[in-house]
Order: structure tokens, then C-alpha cells, then sequence
């Protein structure tokens, strides 16, 4: 694999692992949540950042623990800190590749991570699903067409020697035929000297 491809497969874990975490947003009512995909130059920071609303501090720590979970359950990561969840008006969970943060409605208006990233370039959870699933369909028909390519020769390969030897058999065959004719012939005319 190469360099190239490596730091691809790793932004495709990143959107998956960023796709399971608004999933759980969803599924603990989080309210509008969001994905701001950060300008490369900001790449050094993260890649992305979830943002998501709960309308008490409760429910901000209850979505928080099903991101954790969920995170744990299906691709064995955990965040790398978490700060805030004592307090409940602002979760933050770092994963590195992306930080999650769980608002109170009042606190998300008041910092308005948008405004202040204003490089980043905002997507609904549907939007970046289907963005998601174009990158993995562009990566499997790569692969794809990476394997046919490497199965080619080999599959000209056999019908170039059915040939040679469809060729060579008819000729071991008429020797054996000639072989066989050959000596029918001599036999009588040895006979006919002989009875001279």
C-alpha cells in the first residue's frame, strides 16, 4: 500500500468514525447537528469537527456516553481527552481526527464554533453520509480495476498457450500416423523379395 493510499484509508476511518458519532447524536435527540469539515490548513488541529445541540445539561452527558460507547463498540477507539462533562453546558471529546462538541443551545449560540471556523465548510449528517459512500465506491472500483488489471496477463497468457499447444499436437499426431503408415508399406515389398 502505498503512501498515498494509506493516508486515504485513514480519511476514510476518520469520516466512518465521524459518521458513527452523528449517528449517536441522532439517536439520543441531539438537536441540529452538524459536521464542519476544517480547511486543510487547519488539518493540523483536525479534520473535522461534530457539533451537536441537547436542550439540558443531562442530556449533553447522555449523548456524550453514547458517542463513547459507540466509538468503543465499533472501531475499538477512545477519546484522547474529554473536558467538560462534569458541568454538562459544553462536552468536548478529542479523537485527534475529529472533536466532538455537545452543546447547550444557549452556550452553541453564544460560541458559535461556525463563525469562528469560518474556513470550514458545514455539512448535514445525510450530506456527509452520501459523500461518504462516494468515496468508498470510487475506492472499491479502483481496487477494482487495480485486481482485473493484474489478472490480465495471466488470462492472456492461458489462451496464448492453448494455442502453441493445439499447434504442436496435430504435428505429434502426424508423425505417430506416418510412423504407423511407414512400415505397413515396407512389409509387403520385403515379402515380394522374398518369394523371388
Amino acid at each position: 500500500m502505498t503512501q498515498n493510499e494509506s493516508h486515504q484509508q485513514a480519511r476514510i476511518n476518520s469520516r466512518l468514525q465521524v459518521q458513527a458519532a452523528a449517528a449517536a447524536c441522532e439517536d439520543k435527540k441531539g438537536q441540529d447537528t452538524r459536521i464542519l469539515e476544517l480547511d486543510p490548513i487547519d488539518s493540523g488541529l483536525s479534520d473535522f469537527f461534530l457539533v451537536t445541540s441537547a436542550s439540558n445539561d443531562r442530556q449533553a452527558v447522555a449523548i456524550a456516553d453514547e458517542i463513547e460507547a459507540r466509538l468503543k463498540r465499533e472501531f475499538g477507539i477512545y477519546a484522547n481527552s474529554v473536558e467538560g462533562r462534569r458541568k454538562g453546558d459544553w462536552i468536548l471529546l478529542d479523537y485527534v481526527d475529529f472533536v466532538v462538541h455537545v452543546f447547550m443551545a444557549e452556550r452553541r449560540a453564544f460560541y458559535d464554533i461556525g463563525r469562528l471556523r469560518k474556513s470550514a465548510r458545514p455539512i448535514t449528517p445525510a450530506e456527509f453520509d452520501a459523500e461518504l459512500k462516494a468515496a468508498l465506491t470510487q475506492k472499491t472500483v479502483a481496487a477494482r480495476k487495480k485486481a482485473t488489471a493484474k489478472s490480465k496477463p495471466a488470462a492472456a497468457a492461458k489462451p496464448a498457450a492453448k494455442k502453441a499447444a493445439a499447434k504442436a499436437a496435430p504435428k505429434k499426431v502426424a508423425k505417430k500416423t506416418a510412423a504407423k503408415k511407414a512400415p505397413a508399406k515396407k512389409a509387403p515389398a520385403k515379402r515380394a523379395r522374398a518369394k523371388k
